[in-house]
Formats: C-alpha cells, structure tokens, sequence
C-alpha cells in the first residue's frame, strides 16, 4: 500500500505522512491511485456542501465548500495553475517561460486565473441542487486521472515532479485508472458522459498549450490540468442545475 500512501501524501493534506525512504519515480509509481483519492477529495468535499446547505444560504455554502476543497488539496494544483498561467502566456523565450513558472511569486497572469477559477467553482457550487452537486466527485476524479495521459507527453523540465512522475509512470496505469469515472460518469447519466468528453478537450487544450509554449510537460502542467478539468466539469453540471 505504499503507492496509496504516496498518493494521499502528495495530492492531499490528509494525514498520510509520505515515506521516509523515497525512491525516483514514486509519483509516477502511485499515480493509478490518483483518481481514488480524487474520489475521497470529491466525497469529502461533497460532505461538506450538504452540511452546510442545512445551514447557510447557497452563497455561503459554495464559498465554504470551495474552502474545504481547497483546504483538502493544500492549493497544490491552483499553484500549478498560477504558475503555468504566469508562464505559458507570457512572450518570452521557452528558457524564459520556464524559469517564471519555477518563480514562486505569482503575476497579473497568474492572479487572473486563480481569481477566474476559484470565481466559477463557487458560483458552481452556489447554484447546484441536491442532483447536479453528485458532479463534485466526477470532477476530482476525472482531473486526477487526467494527469496520466499528460505523463506520456515529453518534459519541458528534466528535473521536478513531472520528472520523478515520468519516471515511475506505466502507460497501463491510463486504463485502470479510468475505471472510477468511468463509473461514476455513467452513472451520472447524460451530464456525466458530456463532462468527460468536455474534461477530455480541457485536457487536450492544455497539453497543447504546454507543448506549443514550452515544449513538453512539468509539474505545473499537470497541476493546470487538474483545475481547468474541474472547472470544466462543474460548469457542464451547471446545465439544469436545481
């Protein structure tokens, strides 16, 4: 179960404490698990939005639940997003656009996207209904997986998490981590199977991005990737929201 307990350690700050001894490739080696513990962020996340629900106006509820998501994840893939934001649209060389997203202060850019992000998820979470709010745990589980596919692309960086993922990635990993929202998008019905293909274009937009800008994948990347998919997942269960 080590991989499991890798995977709780890096994507979220729920008290998994990383192992001692880590081994090139770990990130890469626990990733078939990522979409599992974007099922218990979702679930967790989802927990938090009934209770509050019985207690606050929906305003509320969509700025406290978002908090709790956040608070699960410890911000990691919203700093992902700054940073890739800072760096990808900015015009510069590829060298330069790389040393800005490994720049730990946050630009115009990257304030725009966190602002513009975090804005639609609790408008999201403001207007679902009890039906729609089930889209929670298809977001989290569906960005997460989505970083797999990301992990075949080249790196930009030879050095960082996306390196360490790369390392110890298999591309079996695709498949069997696809088995929770597939599950889940299916049982969701007609909102569930348009998110993923609506997570899909995020995915390949970002990808695209990265590979157009920068030349490959890092860290930051996947980190975009996890948020524009939410996003995109919470937007698509806004549709007859009730």
């Amino acid at each position: 179960m080590r991989n499991l307990r890798v995977a709780f350690g890096l994507l979220t700050t729920l008290p998994f404490k990383l192992p001692d001894d880590w081994s090139v490739g770990d990130s890469g080696r626990a990733s078939v698990w990522y979409p599992f513990v974007g099922l218990v962020i979702g679930a967790l996340t989802w927990l938090g939005w009934k209770m509050t629900m019985l207690v606050f106006p929906s305003f509320v509820v969509g700025v406290v639940s978002l908090a709790i998501w956040i608070v699960l994840t410890g911000g990691l893939h919203l700093d992902g997003l700054a940073d890739c934001c800072d760096g990808l649209f900015a015009s510069v060389s590829i060298e330069r656009r790389l040393e800005i997203m490994k720049d730990p202060h946050i630009g115009t850019f990257g304030v725009v996207g966190l602002l513009l992000v975090l804005f639609l998820k609790a408008a999201a979470l403001t207007s679902f209904g009890s039906d729609s709010s089930f889209g929670i745990l298809l977001a989290t589980t569906l960005a997460r997986w989505c970083i797999l596919p990301a992990g075949l692309l080249p790196l930009a960086r030879l050095s960082g998490m996306g390196a360490d993922f790369a390392s110890g990635f298999r591309r079996s990993f695709i498949i069997w981590g696809a088995i929770i929202p597939l599950v889940i998008a299916i049982t969701l019905g007609v909102r569930g199977i348009l998110s993923l293909f609506v997570g899909l274009v995020g995915t390949a937009f970002v990808l695209w991005l990265a590979k157009y800008r920068i030349g490959g994948v890092t860290g930051d990347v996947f980190g975009m990737v996890v948020e524009v998919v939410e996003a995109s997942v919470l937007l698509v269960f806004l549709i007859g929201a009730q």
